[in-house]
């Protein structure tokens, strides 16, 4: 016992905290090159330091199967650890921001790219009060933006509604229509109240598997008994848009994100019955985390500024 005790204090006297840093991340992306891009960082950079915890630990913390890394039943167990040291570091991050006030912050922040430009333009306001937090913003679809909060890697996002039992505290704050739009040549934007069995001969340019708005689309439609056809996936709503102007079909994206091609009809929002599917943009953290104080002001920010922006309608 003496012995084993003894020789874990020397493997945890020699190890870095940066060791622990660079394999959480490696063993949270199964990736050397993922983990790499995250750190800002080499790839032989990051496998220098997992192969330097190799040899203090004496084990191999990793494995490759083809193309695929796997961690070893020594590597979870240093993963255990390390997501402890990275979770005791975060707050203990927060608590020093506390001390120090707003004025040197960092706001760690993720939103899906359905509403990137309105929180982008929030997000700038917010600067302009407070210049000196700084702001680290990440785009992605939906499911990723939950994994990163599930983590623990962000402080906030900014999405749609999140599904109860995961942790979540979710605050509404804005209405977020998706309307269905066409090129403004298309035959049924001269049309009033169009049956949605109408779009059954139409194809449509859909986001890919895990965004929001393709699950609420494909809700939409199966509530009605109704099957779309989808002739194109995209990963974001700039490249639907082009395609629909581009005449390769339709598409249903948010309103808001619609403003300028509607301005220079470069776009038209067809009149369909029972649009525009009605969802909502929440901001949203993990019910036990202890918000930064530029967490907290972006999020009081947020919606006291968002109540006063003015709504899109419905537009044709």
């Amino acid at each position: 016992m003496i012995i084993t005790l003894s020789i874990t204090l020397y493997i945890m006297r020699r190890l870095t905290l940066r060791q622990f840093k660079v394999f959480e991340a490696v063993a949270r992306q199964l990736s050397f090159s993922r983990a790499a891009t995250e750190l800002h960082l080499s790839q032989p950079a990051v496998s220098m330091q997992v192969s330097s915890l190799e040899k203090i630990v004496g084990l191999p913390l990793t494995e490759q199967v083809g193309k695929k890394i796997f961690l070893t039943d020594a590597g979870r167990e240093v993963f255990h650890v390390s997501q402890g040291i990275a979770a005791q570091l975060s707050d203990l991050q927060t608590n020093l921001e506390q001390l120090r006030g707003l004025d040197r912050g960092l706001l760690n922040i993720a939103v899906t790219s359905t509403v990137n430009a309105v929180a982008t333009d929030i997000l700038a306001r917010f600067r302009s009060r407070h210049p000196k937090v700084s702001i680290h913003l990440d785009v992605s679809n939906r499911e990723l933006v939950l994994g990163q909060l599930a983590a623990n890697q962000i402080d906030l996002a900014i999405m749609g509604q999140v599904p109860d039992g995961l942790g979540m505290e979710a605050t509404r704050f804005m209405d977020n229509p998706l309307v269905v739009i066409a090129p403004p040549d298309h035959p049924l934007v001269r049309k009033k109240r169009i049956p949605v069995k109408s779009l059954a001969s139409e194809s449509f340019l859909v986001r890919e598997a895990g965004s929001g708005t393709r699950g609420a689309m494909e809700r939409f439609f199966a509530a009605r008994g109704q099957e779309i056809r989808s002739s194109m996936e995209m990963s974001s709503n700039e490249a639907i848009k082009q395609a629909v102007q581009a005449g390769l079909g339709l598409g249903i994206l948010s309103l808001q994100t619609l403003e300028m091609e509607l301005a220079l009809k470069r776009l038209a929002v067809l009149a369909i019955e029972d649009f525009p599917i009605m969802r909502h943009w929440y901001i949203v953290h993990r019910d036990d985390k202890r918000l930064s104080p530029a967490a907290l002001a972006f999020k009081n920010f947020l919606l006291k500024t968002s109540a006063t922006m003015p709504a899109l309608g419905p537009q044709t």
